[in-house]
């Protein structure tokens, strides 16, 4: 069975830092994607990790401040988030693709994780 699960979510002050982590099961993927939903809003695409060779695309508004990064031992991809603001509130979601692209539309990945809410206060 293919399971993507996250965890790390949780409530911060503004410019604080959390860890995401999604961790896969069941099969193996090329691409890693982070999502997020805030309320009233379509689902946005935050960064991903190609799995092979490491390399990492981000969404200029994290840019600088979100970190991607994988865990090859255990099948875990990680989002470091520095200085949060409260616009990065939101539910944020684990997405994985078995080609070896970067998708920045939601509609294209299979395979999703169940969120993790983030919360940051002014």
């Amino acid at each position: 069975q293919v399971q993507l699960v996250e965890s790390g979510g949780g409530s911060v002050q503004a410019g604080g830092s959390l860890r995401l982590s999604c961790a896969a099961s069941g099969r193996t993927f090329s691409t890693y994607t982070w999502f997020r939903q805030a309320p009233g809003k379509e689902r946005e695409f935050v960064a991903a990790i190609r799995w092979s060779s490491g390399t990492t695309y981000y969404a200029d508004s994290v840019k600088g401040r979100f970190t991607i990064s994988r865990d090859n031992a255990n099948i875990t991809v990680y989002l470091q988030m520095n200085s949060l603001k409260p616009e990065d509130t939101a539910v944020y979601y684990c997405a994985a693709h078995i080609r070896n692209l970067v998708f920045t539309s939601p509609r294209q990945y299979d395979y999703w994780g169940q969120g993790t809410q983030v919360t940051v206060s002014s």
